[in-house]
């Protein structure tokens, strides 16, 4: 029997992986320490993704894959042993709603050992959590046995929880951080970065000294009483609604009602994937900055941190502000262009002023979806509105992936999306060229993957889609499902079949090379310059006269 290479058992182990978490969704339950949960765990550990650096090494806590995910996680998950999967249930009316620092997704700390996860997202929420409780797992048994041996808590424990649990202020930060370094088996710049990196997320993580014991303590909890082991459970609200769109066919309800009253729903329409902030600033940060002699880019960032000043000049100019009410957590903005302050436009913004007057564009900007999710609200967006189509002028997608031949900072064009896992393939027209960008900034044109996950992802696999006849240029996790989403709908025709559609990424990351992964950071000013180049270019697409 021939053996697998490397890149062939790391793809089988995200559709195990996969498979693995949409079996235990049915069955309803699992332990994270059973025969299900190291089913899970076996298969994180052959894939050993990059963005969860040494994992793998028994002797070593991963610290930065640790800072991520507490970053998507709920302030307190690690002081719980119950993790509850659940739909929509009203929790928020007799608990406190918890929103993690870079997810937006609702959870509930129901008593002291049980957090529940508020689903709204889609089977891609479900996989993004998995994976962070079984990494959780992973490294909780490490710090069990680095901060206990067989005469029972270490030195360095015990010094450790002296500070989490006394409310002495701490005399000498570098001496406490360098005994965790200890427990934690990574160096003292190690601990003390990811020490830094938890303290900048303000009010909502507990910060380290706080997580690594509560780690330690649970897991040990666990290992001298079965009984107090970890227990994930799906609701059966939860398992009724996956896969029957609910909560994004009422967000595109929604967005429709508000078309209607606006007298805006007959109207071209052009639907833009995007961050909120990117488009209305271009709009109206000359206006608000008053920075005569800059180009866009210093005007923007000179106008950062200006959100109500902005949010004021574009209300005023033809922006309505929609904040979602479905559950959805996708926000929006309608736009009536034809309201645009012409007059206090960034002379770098090109718009064609009588050729809007005339068309009567309308900008429905909406906030990122995830995962599966994008197929979803898609979808449901594009059907008619009591029998009536909207008027689809074009589709954009403006968002960050993880780049393969660049770096951060590059751009990158798909002409098809290729979903990971089989072998479904979505090709399309993209109407933005390479030649579109200045050359100051490097863009690249080829086919993107789209992947079950972020954190599901190695080396070896990225490589196979580099390397091989794909010359794949990047990965995210939307595209696909939402070129499934128009390709559907111009079947079904909803839409047109020449809907013009407009594709771009920009590298917020590069999981092939040491140190630039996801794990290592937000890229802070330096995303300013590809973020608002996407947006511009696209805007010029749609605010001027497409050429014959």
């Amino acid at each position: 029997m021939q053996e697998l290479n490397r890149s062939q058992k790391a793809r089988f182990s995200i559709r195990a992986f996969k498979v693995i978490a949409d079996a235990l969704l049915l069955r309803g339950y699992f332990k994270p320490v059973g025969a299900s949960g190291q089913k899970l765990v076996e298969a994180l550990s052959v894939l050993s993704p990059e963005i969860y650096g040494v994992m793998n090494d028994p002797q070593r806590v991963e610290l930065s894959g640790l800072v991520y995910i507490m970053d998507r996680l709920p302030k307190g998950i690690e002081q719980c042993t119950r993790y509850t999967f659940s739909a929509a249930e009203g929790l928020q009316e007799g608990f406190e709603t918890i929103m993690p620092l870079k997810r937006r997704r609702n959870s509930y700390r129901v008593n002291g050992k049980e957090m529940c996860f508020e689903i709204t997202r889609g089977q891609s929420e479900i996989y993004d959590i998995l994976t962070h409780i079984t990494f959780l797992g992973i490294e909780m048994e490490k710090i069990r046995k680095r901060g206990y041996d067989e005469d029972g808590k270490t030195q360095e424990w015990i010094q450790l929880e002296e500070i989490v649990t006394s409310k002495k202020k701490i005399k000498s930060l570098d001496q406490e951080i360098w005994n965790l370094s200890k427990i934690v088996g990574a160096t003292f710049e190690e601990t003390k970065k990811a020490y830094l990196r938890l303290e900048s997320s303000g009010d909502y993580n507990n910060g380290l000294f706080q997580i690594i014991y509560w780690l330690g303590k649970r897991a040990w909890q666990a290992h001298q009483d079965p009984s107090e082991g970890h227990l994930v459970i799906f609701t059966p609200s939860l398992e009724e609604m996956m896969g029957k769109h609910l909560y994004a066919e009422k967000w595109a309800t929604n967005i429709k009602q508000i078309l209607q009253q606006k007298k805006l729903i007959d109207r071209p329409l052009h639907i833009i994937s995007s961050n909120l902030h990117s488009i209305r600033n271009l709009l109206s940060c000359y206006a608000v900055g008053k920075s005569k002699g800059k180009d866009v880019y210093e005007t923007v960032k000179f106008v950062k941190g200006q959100d109500d000043a902005l949010n004021r000049h574009a209300l005023k100019h033809g922006m309505i502000d929609y904040k979602d009410t479905s559950k959805s957590h996708i926000d929006c903005q309608i736009i009536d262009a034809t309201k645009i302050d012409f007059a206090n436009l960034h002379p770098d913004v090109k718009a064609d002023e009588d050729y809007i007057k005339k068309s009567k564009p309308v900008l429905l900007v909406m906030d990122y979806a995830f995962g599966e999710q994008a197929f979803e609200v898609m979808d449901e967006l594009l059907k008619p509105y009591q029998e009536q189509k909207l008027n689809v002028s074009s589709i954009s997608v403006m968002g960050k992936a993880g780049i393969l031949p660049g770096k951060k900072g590059d751009i990158m064009l798909p002409t098809a999306h290729i979903f990971e896992g089989n072998t479904d393939t979505y090709s399309f027209k993209n109407r933005l060229q390479v030649k579109d960008f200045t050359q100051d900034i490097t863009a690249y044109r080829g086919p993107m993957i789209t992947v079950l996950g972020t954190s599901l992802q190695n080396r070896d696999v990225l490589n196979y889609f580099l390397e091989s006849s794909w010359k794949a240029i990047g990965l995210e996790m939307e595209g696909g499902h939402y070129q499934k989403a128009i390709q559907s709908a111009m079947i079904r025709q909803h839409i047109k079949e020449n809907v013009a559609l407009n594709y771009a990424y920009y590298a917020s990351d590069n999981p092939l090379q040491s140190g630039q992964t996801l794990a290592s950071g937000g890229m802070g000013d330096s995303g300013i310059r590809p973020t608002y180049t996407i947006s511009n270019v696209m805007l010029h697409k749609i605010l001027t006269k497409p050429k014959s």
